[in-house]
């Protein structure tokens, strides 16, 4: 192993001295200590367990380790095989939280990489950074005037710079990837023996860690990089990936202590964060650009316009003794009160009081009717009286007053003959009151039908004078449930995020196929690669219906698929049916409904 940084070397001398003092502490006092002697290590060991241990990572639900069902208690699991459980999922989910952040990077390079040569040009002036904009700019003009204008040296800068983190990124993802997928298998292989004798387990699972590790050092460790800052002279990235290993007395022995298992459990909570110190340095070169840097020229012409804006703003505020911003505001004021009040507050009033005025005023609709009642009584009672007064005979009782206005009018007609005569001594003027009659009939009528009328359109009124406050409230609620679930990931809800969890569930599949492909042609550490990308894809699916599928109540059952599908020694033809269930079964995962 590799002699650690400089820097580190203070911290990882103390480690060591404190990982050998107690190996000699053990050696020289026997290897079972006695019960005060063990309870006082073991609290010294837990306590510097717990200050070694890295920080928390973003998620805490993940994909479950490979062990026996009848292992998920861990009050009755010995206390040394609940720390190794402890530090496998630390393990596991620090080595997926890695891959994740990864990956994120790796697809960005990878969509530059798919875009055009414009696109990549684009990229490499205006989207890096100002700096990087003025020194493109300046290159670009020197190449202009040495050897004319030509594009084609800065898009294969483009294209290097791209290939060169998707080639970084690449492959610290599939170290990672292998790492995690052979911690798996070792923790499937051994879940059993975990479980049944951890005494005898344990140290060989953790030796078997520590080797793991020592792998990885060889593989990522020699990876050339190069420092930012370029401090070293040949700009050699200085910071190397030394991992602490056990001493070859305490891998050769066969029986541990518990002070010795905690030191191992220690060790590899180390060699956690050394890890994690090399993959934040080692990333940050590589790393995509953030949102400020590639889109600071939006946020440059932002900043100058809301700076221009504000100079103007102080043009007219009172700072300068203007009082066009007062005035602006308190026109403003006046159109937004006037506005509510004209389309929000008088049509409800409104529509208020008309559904409680239309109780009220039944009794009044009454009386109108009533008063239209009796002038027709009134009309019907004169015009019988002036029929059988005219005709000289009693009429039926049937008769309507169609029938007597008739014979009314004939009347009429005949007295016209001598209108004079007929009105001082005829019928005429009572024919002509009987009319007048007649007519305050039809008019009262007429009133009571449009009286109705109005009344049932008043609540229309006032609704359509309310629909341009409505119209504004609806717009101004669709733009707020936009923005609450602009949330894209596979984690939230709509069409987009249960697109993504399909997506998912095809990756996992592709994985599967190519893992298999792999295994068929003897490629075995692309096939353990692959194992570790696709355990990552569970991973990630895991996290993503956990929440869904909790509220529909398919979690157990979907959630035991997942474990079987990342289970290594399961045919992948049974694999592809639980895929096949899993999109056609889960309600997380079916397509959503077309929309008409």
């Amino acid at each position: 192993m590799e002699a650690p940084a400089p820097e580190t070397g203070s911290k990882d001398l103390k480690a060591l001295a404190s990982l050998y003092s107690s190996y000699v502490w053990n050696r020289l006092f026997g290897s079972s200590p006695s019960p005060g002697g063990s309870g006082f290590l073991g609290k010294i060991s837990g306590l510097y367990r717990r200050t070694a241990r890295p920080r928390s990572r973003r998620r805490t639900s993940r994909l479950p380790l490979p062990l026996p069902s009848n292992s998920a208690d861990r009050s009755v699991v010995l206390t040394e095989a609940s720390r190794v459980y402890d530090v496998l999922e630390d393990i596991m989910a620090h080595i997926l939280s890695y891959l994740h952040d990864i990956q994120k990077h790796l697809e960005f390079w990878q969509t530059r990489a798919e875009g055009s040569n414009g696109r990549k040009m684009y990229f490499m002036i205006f989207e890096r950074g100002p700096l990087a904009f003025v020194d493109e700019t300046v290159r670009l003009l020197q190449q202009s005037v040495a050897e004319g204008y030509s594009s084609q040296h800065l898009c294969r800068s483009a294209s290097a710079h791209i290939s060169e983190r998707i080639t970084i990124l690449t492959y610290l993802r599939c170290s990672l990837a292998s790492f995690l997928a052979e911690v798996y298998v070792e923790v499937d292989k051994r879940g059993e023996e975990l479980v049944k004798s951890p005494e005898k387990s344990l140290p060989s699972l953790l030796v078997v860690m520590d080797g793991l590790f020592s792998k990885l050092e060889e593989s990522i460790g020699s990876l050339p990089l190069h420092n930012q800052n370029n401090s070293s002279p040949d700009g050699s990235y200085s910071h190397r990936l030394a991992f602490h290993s056990l001493p070859k007395v305490i891998q050769e022995g066969s029986q541990w202590t518990d002070c010795e298992i905690s030191d191992a459990i220690n060790l590899i909570y180390q060699n956690i964060q050394k890890l994690e110190s090399y993959l934040s340095f080692a990333v940050a070169k590589y790393k995509k650009p953030r949102k400020v840097t590639q889109y600071w020229i939006s946020y440059t012409c932002g900043a100058v316009g809301f700076a221009a804006c504000s100079m103007w703003l102080v043009r007219h505020s009172s700072l300068v003794g203007s009082s066009d911003i007062n005035n602006w505001i308190r026109e403003a004021r006046d159109s937004t009160l006037s506005f509510f009040n004209d389309h929000v507050e008088q049509p409800l009033l409104s529509i208020r009081d008309e559904l409680f005025e239309t109780f009220r005023k039944r009794h009044e609709s009454a009386m109108e009717l009533e008063e239209v009642h009796l002038t027709s009584k009134s009309l019907h009672r004169m015009l019988k009286a002036f029929s059988e007064q005219t005709e000289g005979q009693k009429l039926p009782e049937d008769a309507s007053d169609q029938q007597m206005l008739e014979i009314v009018m004939a009347r009429y007609e005949k007295e016209l003959m001598h209108p004079v005569k007929n009105l001082l001594s005829g019928e005429l003027a009572r024919a002509l009151l009987i009319q007048v009659q007649k007519l305050k009939l039809d008019i009262e009528t007429a009133m009571l039908e449009l009286n109705q009328i109005l009344r049932a359109n008043e609540i229309n009124f006032a609704i359509l004078a309310a629909l341009p406050a409505f119209f504004l409230s609806l717009i101004l609620l669709m733009i707020m449930r936009a923005w609450l679930k602009q949330d894209t990931r596979a984690e939230g809800r709509g069409r987009v995020a249960r697109l993504q969890r399909r997506l998912l569930l095809v990756e996992i599949e592709k994985r599967i196929m190519q893992y298999q492909n792999y295994i068929d042609q003897g490629l075995e550490n692309d096939a353990r690669c692959m194992y570790g990308l696709m355990l990552y894809s569970l991973d990630r699916l895991y996290l993503a219906v956990e929440r869904h599928a909790r509220a529909t109540g398919e979690w157990p059952w979907l959630r035991q698929d997942i474990i079987d599908l990342a289970k290594p020694g399961l045919q992948t033809t049974y694999k592809f049916k639980v895929t096949s269930r899993m999109e056609r079964m889960y309600d997380c995962l079916l397509p959503s409904p077309k929309r008409k």
